[in-house]
């Protein structure tokens, strides 16, 4: 188990690494974020390459991989289409006391793939320790609907910003009716899912505290909580959006339940 949990702290290091040379020779760090789904899917074939010969490793890393590969592609993509630095590393790095580019390898680099390693932990335990039974089909659905919502919410939220029409709107239709970020509850699903498949041996369950830590980066730290304090002064109607949508889990819009109440 030491072996592989140096040998998946080395593959997902060195992808951070390529990652901060980008960020050196374009003076752009937004990649960062490109490398982080990047990053996960090589800790899964790191972790599946030293447990070859069993199931659950070779399902893990599938899983794994399709998660972090398709993350991948569509900030590579949103990236791409907008040119420039992402406001929070240009913040950031604004800040800097001494070296910026010192201050984003520590600050931002070598941050991320300490998190990333650490959120990983349930793959590598899984990969090494949990049987694949019949309970297994649990966590691929918890895993499948995090897929689910985080990939179409993305989706809806692509096209919704390519729509001209949209310009200085609220996004409230689609998932988006139903939580105001799918994408981020579809991420901690994921987790969890793979936090499941790992629990199947009694050693999985020493690794909770990595589906917790995502989560809470999602929902409570960076994710959810900077998005909205952005679109809060910069969309008129998001207040309005705020009040009658879930902020992480979803359900029916505030304005429906109460009809619905009042319909009993």
């Amino acid at each position: 188990m030491l072996i592989m949990l140096v040998a998946t702290a080395a593959a997902s290091l060195v992808v951070l690494l390529v990652a901060f040379a980008v960020g050196v020779a374009t003076g752009v760090h937004k990649g960062v974020d490109v490398a982080w789904g990047l990053g996960f899917a090589a800790i899964a074939g790191t972790a599946f390459g030293l447990n070859a010969h069993r199931p659950m490793a070779a399902l893990v890393a599938a899983l794994t991989a399709i998660w972090g590969v398709r993350l991948a592609v569509h900030i590579g993509r949103r990236s791409v289409a907008h040119s420039g630095e992402d406001p929070r590393y240009a913040e950031m790095l604004a800040k800097a006391k001494g070296n910026p580019t010192w201050y984003a390898l520590r600050s931002v680099y070598l941050l991320q793939w300490v998190i990333l390693w650490f959120v990983s932990l349930p793959v590598q335990v899984a990969a090494r320790y949990a049987p694949l039974n019949a309970l297994a089909v649990l966590g691929v659905l918890i895993w499948a609907v995090g897929l689910f919502f985080e990939a179409v919410g993305d989706a809806q939220l692509a096209r919704f910003r390519a729509d001209p029409a949209s310009k200085g709107t609220v996004l409230d239709t689609g998932l988006w009716r139903y939580t105001r970020h799918p994408n981020y509850f579809g991420d901690a699903c994921v987790w969890w899912g793979l936090f499941a498949l790992a629990a199947l041996h009694w050693t999985g369950w020493l690794t909770v505290l990595s589906p917790v830590l995502m989560t809470w980066f999602l929902a409570g730290k960076t994710g959810k909580p900077l998005l909205e304090r952005h679109l809060s002064g910069s969309r008129p109607g998001y207040a309005a959006y705020v009040a009658r949508t879930s902020g992480f889990l979803p359900r029916r819009p505030r304005e429906e339940t109460a009809r619905g109440r009042h319909a009993l």
